[in-house]
């Protein structure tokens, strides 16, 4: 689609997953095991036909940009595609001015010299299957100056918070954006996706410069709502935010049952992930699992349920794993029970024998670490 070029914009200053972003991005996370939360935005680009990507980075760059590569993985155009990773930074890590109007100003040159007419933004943090190609022509025949779309819950007092909302009228256009407080259990969530001609984000991200050096995307097109012909579009299927440690944690759950794993996942949609090739998985005699997902390479000899296991993990006889998400190459040794926890990678749980956490607040073991 020679129409637009994509962005995949960073997450802002109201977005910390306690535990896991201290070592790197959001769109760096690993999730189900095999992917990494950026894929998703990405694959929704490619297989849009956008081969024109750029993926803004503002923090602990290192794990991100040795996923995305050359970028070859994610089915893009060899010849004119690309997929290019630009760098913010005009800051600390939780400095205010360190927002994506900053690292959009900083690489105004890479924006300007693409030849698309159109842009397409998505978060680095949002899991979703949306095909832009569609949203991008509902865009045009509307003749709007921007198009968000947006994906309405009944459940806005439990979830989504610190994200942003869309005020509609009857006719869809939007009002106002608006911060989620969990006041109200119906809202349409936005999903900080935007759709609009090159020359008109270029406009906003100077007005924006001009106007605040705290000023998000959101915030400028927030503040010309009045001024310009927004509208918003309606998402239907699988939809996660990733704000902070729960949400991640709820999201790589949900996804266990099928039948909600159907509503993000199709075989003529698919999502695309750096490829490792390791062995199939040995269940051992002994080993029981039930109602998971488990990763190849690897070595279960315990017992699994309800679970997330990543790649070259080794869940010892006598393990018992249930309601966790575990990531690449965790140890679990002989007899420990762990249930309600997120494990880092590479860590090791064999000298304590029981980590059980509440339900509602799920427990973490960090990096590198030896329990």
């Amino acid at each position: 689609m020679n129409k637009a070029f994509g962005i995949v914009n960073f997450s802002g200053n109201h977005i910390w997953v306690e535990g896991l972003q201290p070592y790197r991005p959001v769109g760096a996370f690993s999730f189900l095991g095999r992917y990494r939360v950026i894929d998703f935005p990405i694959s929704n680009m490619s297989n849009s036909g956008i081969d024109q990507i750029q993926v803004y980075i503002r923090r602990k760059p290192r794990s991100l940009t040795e996923h995305l590569g050359t970028g070859r993985h994610y089915n893009i155009n060899s010849k004119r595609g690309r997929l290019h990773i630009l760098f913010s930074e005009t800051g600390l890590d939780h400095d205010i001015y360190n927002n994506d109007i900053a690292a959009f100003q900083e690489n105004m040159e890479c924006i300007e010299q693409v030849h698309c007419p159109y842009v397409v933004i998505a978060p680095s943090y949002m899991i979703y299957a949306q095909d832009f190609s569609t949203l991008l022509q509902t865009h045009i025949d509307s003749g709007a100056d921007i198009t968000l779309l947006y994906h309405s819950t009944d459940d806005a007092k439990e979830k989504f918070l610190n994200c942003n909302t869309v005020n509609l009228n009857k006719q869809k256009g939007v009002l106002s954006l608006e911060m989620n407080r969990g006041t109200a259990k119906n809202r349409h969530i936005f999903m900080d996706t935007y759709i609009m001609k090159k020359e008109l984000f270029i406009e906003l991200i100077n007005k924006a410069h001009k106007t605040s050096s705290m000023y998000s995307l959101a915030d400028i097109v927030n503040a010309s709502c009045e001024e310009l012909d927004v509208r918003g579009v309606s998402h239907r299927g699988y939809f996660a935010a990733i704000t902070d440690f729960k949400s991640y944690y709820d999201a790589n759950i949900s996804l266990i049952d099928f039948k909600t794993a159907l509503s993000l996942f199709d075989d003529q949609w698919p999502i695309y992930t750096r490829t490792n090739d390791s062995c199939p998985t040995q269940y051992f005699e002994g080993a029981d699992v039930k109602n998971s997902v488990v990763s190849n390479g690897c070595l279960i000899e315990g017992t699994i349920e309800n679970s997330i296991i990543g790649r070259g993990c080794v869940i010892k006889k006598g393990a018992v794993v249930k309601n966790s998400v575990i990531l690449p190459d965790v140890l679990v040794g002989e007899g420990a029970h762990i249930e309600n926890i997120v494990a880092d990678k590479h860590a090791q749980i064999t000298h304590v024998k029981e980590i059980i956490a509440d339900p509602a607040s799920p427990g973490y073991i960090r990096r590198d670490d030896k329990i």
